[in-house]
């Protein structure tokens, strides 16, 4: 019983620090850029420029300000996005092909706070971009070909919407907003670090590193980079945070072990992700299956580029 308190109050204490000191901030910060610019049309802007083109990889429209979002805010950023997409009529083709790159992407949620230990964010960046439109690509063009039912909602621009409050109001409710993601994650912090200190506690840490060995070598890890893989397909992306950032506190990760395996695990395609991203609409979960398949060759794709890269 006592080694149980301990594992909590240990657990606690770290999601607590993780939670208001590295995550409470970044998130504050960039929430209220995101809303500033999201009010000011830029993001609109943005996303009809880039319509043309990336509609080539069966994106729509909104499925391109979906991306903005995801880079930018969070992993549940883009569910209201997925949400209208359900609702307005866009084909099921152009809803798998968005699942499947916001499955693939980069999470910021995840990424700016890591990008202060190391993290490499120019490259994230980049590989999440290659990966999330192979993803997308692959899905529409593939994966999703025999779920085409005709429609084709959404395929226009996005419209800017249209903001009467003041900048200082704007900026106010995006940190509120920050706030509210960063303190949201507490709990799924705090239950992840309880356990992974469970795991620890009763030896399971060494038969998992013994099993995934050799996909370790082969992949240049260290054992230690067991403990949070498995946590992020798990509990998701902020619990790998962190595990993570813990064993880096502890010395048992470098930030080159980090950047290594950071294509295998900072996107939204884990337990978690699948399941809040799908419950978005009824056709979004439609094509889950699709989309996850695809999002599975995306990751694989961005996996081999950052071994490459580092």
């Amino acid at each position: 019983m006592e080694a149980i308190v301990s594992v909590i109050l240990e657990s606690g204490r770290t999601a607590v620090e993780l939670a208001l000191y590295i995550l409470l901030p970044i998130l504050v910060v960039m929430l209220a850029l995101m809303k500033l610019l999201e009010a000011h049309g830029v993001l609109a802007w943005v996303a009809n420029r880039l319509a043309p083109l990336l509609r080539l990889f069966g994106l729509p429209g909104l499925g391109i300000f979906a991306m903005i979002k995801l880079l930018l805010v969070s992993f549940s950023a883009p569910v209201a996005t997925l949400a209208l997409m359900d609702r307005n009529g866009t084909s099921l083709r152009h809803i798998a092909a968005t699942f499947a790159m916001v499955l693939t992407m980069s999470q910021a949620n995840v990424v700016f706070p890591m990008v202060a230990v190391g993290l490499n964010l120019p490259v994230i960046l980049v590989t999440s971009l290659v990966g999330g439109l192979f993803a997308a690509a692959l899905t529409y063009y593939l994966l999703a070909r025999s779920l085409d039912d005709g429609a084709e909602g959404d395929a226009g621009a996005v419209s800017r919407v249209k903001e009467r409050r003041s900048t200082m109001e704007i900026l106010a409710d995006g940190g509120q907003e920050g706030m509210k993601i960063a303190l949201a994650s507490l709990p799924m912090l705090l239950l992840a670090l309880c356990f992974v200190g469970t795991l620890e506690a009763l030896g399971a840490i060494p038969l998992l590193g013994a099993l995934m060995t050799p996909l370790l070598n082969l992949l240049g890890l260290p054992e230690a980079t067991v403990l949070p893989i498995v946590t992020k397909f798990i509990a998701g992306g902020t619990a790998f945070m962190g595990v993570t950032l813990d064993l880096m506190n502890q010395g048992l990760i470098s930030a080159h072990d980090l950047n290594r395996m950071a294509g295998f695990v900072t996107h939204p395609l884990d337990l978690a992700g699948v399941a809040i991203l799908g419950a978005a609409g009824k056709r979004v979960g439609a094509v889950a299956r699709a989309a996850v398949l695809g999002a599975l060759a995306g990751m694989v794709l961005r996996g081999v580029l950052h071994l490459l890269i580092f």
